[in-house]
């Protein structure tokens, strides 16, 4: 019983002896907490290019339809019946200068000159009448013996003067009746092509009558609209109308795909003398030098082209992708492995290239894969430059 007693306290304080222990050695060895450091942020693969100045040809891109150098009306200019056609005189035939086109019955006229050359000779034996006479009357007054200078109306001179006036008349109706003869065979005024006839054989057509819309095919003009802030890039023929001899006109390169892929070389010759009102733009005007002796599809009248105007060099421009700019107005470039917008102005570009004006510098590193809305300070990993095979870490 009395060894019960003594476990019974002995217990407590065991417990208590140990527990002190344990807190004592703890305070002598505290723990040590283990941290990790902190996961790296992952860096956006992005591809760059060292943006540098080089020489740049310019093409300014614009567009218009093909019209004739010459459109008119060929009308006759003496009625009659038509009794012969040329048969090229059909929509889309072609004609040389000096063709007959049409032949309107001559008969009429023929005998229109007939009469006009009985007047002609009447009216110049009536005139040799009168020389006679005049000179006659100028014998008799000297036989005479009479004193004083004659007037008009004794010798006649009234009558002499009539008499070549009429001779002068009947000439020029002569001369009336043989060009009305002439025109009853109506040439082609220049080489060309039919686009619309309006008569055929047998038809009876009055003076002024309207037969055919011709044009001319030497060559076609092609009217294109230029944007106001291309006009500095292109060499404009009344920008420099001292020196076209020397730099010759501005090339142009003209597209269709009417009838499969089609392709003209032509020149801007002049500019329109006036902004349109409309469009507030300035026209130039591009001549196709002998369009329809090419080989392939003829090109038409009215036929909608493409154009690519070859423009000035400049000298050091900076070109980067279009693909790169945003919104128009900004890229981004890499510096030190972080990201900066970077705000710039296009002087001009088209789908694949771009020049900028301000905002970039060479030796610059331009980020050339798309990245949408990415803050400046962005962690990236640069994979590949444009100009080393070889990667680059950051």
């Amino acid at each position: 019983m009395k060894h019960k007693k003594l476990l019974q306290i002995a217990l407590p304080v065991a417990l208590v002896v140990f527990t002190a222990l344990i807190v004592a050695l703890i305070m002598k060895n505290p723990p040590q907490a283990q941290y990790g450091k902190p996961a790296a942020a992952a860096k956006i693969p992005v591809r760059t290019q060292v943006i540098e100045r080089a020489p740049f040809n310019v093409t300014i891109d614009s567009y218009g339809t093909v019209r004739p150098r010459t459109e008119t009306l060929l009308s006759a200019q003496v009625s009659g019946q038509i009794i012969d056609i040329n048969d090229n005189f059909r929509e889309g035939g072609f004609f040389k200068k000096g063709d007959i086109l049409i032949k309107l019955d001559a008969r009429d006229y023929r005998a229109k000159v007939k009469v006009a050359e009985a007047d002609l000779i009447l009216a110049k034996q009536t005139l040799s009448e009168e020389a006679a006479h005049a000179a006659q009357a100028r014998d008799d007054w000297a036989r005479l013996g009479k004193k004083g200078k004659p007037n008009d109306l004794v010798l006649r001179i009234p009558q002499l003067e009539a008499a070549k006036a009429s001779v002068l008349s009947a000439q020029a109706q002569l001369d009336i009746a043989r060009l009305d003869l002439e025109r009853t065979e109506i040439k082609a005024p220049f080489d060309g092509r039919i686009l619309t006839k309006y008569v055929d054989m047998g038809q009876v057509v009055a003076s002024n009558a309207q037969l055919a819309d011709i044009y001319a095919t030497d060559y076609v003009e092609v009217r294109l609209p230029i944007k106001n802030k291309d006009l500095p890039l292109i060499d404009l023929p009344t920008e420099n109308a001292q020196n076209d001899d020397t730099n010759g006109p501005t090339p142009v390169l003209l597209y269709s795909d009417l009838i499969g892929s089609q392709q003209w070389q032509g020149n801007l010759v002049r500019t329109e003398g006036a902004i349109d009102s409309d469009t507030q733009q300035l026209y130039a005007i591009v001549q196709i030098e002998s369009p329809f002796s090419q080989q392939g599809p003829l090109i038409k009248i009215g036929q909608y082209v493409t154009a690519s105007i070859i423009g000035v060099t400049l000298p050091d421009a900076i070109k980067i992708p279009t693909s790169t700019i945003y919104q128009g107005s900004f890229v981004y470039v890499e510096k030190d492995g972080l990201i900066n917008r970077r705000d710039i102005k296009i002087l001009w570009q088209n789908q694949e290239d771009a020049l900028i004006s301000t905002g970039l510098e060479p030796g610059e590193n331009l980020v050339l894969t798309p990245l949408g809305n990415v803050t400046s300070g962005t962690a990236v990993k640069v994979i590949q430059n444009s100009d080393t095979p070889e990667d680059k870490q950051s």
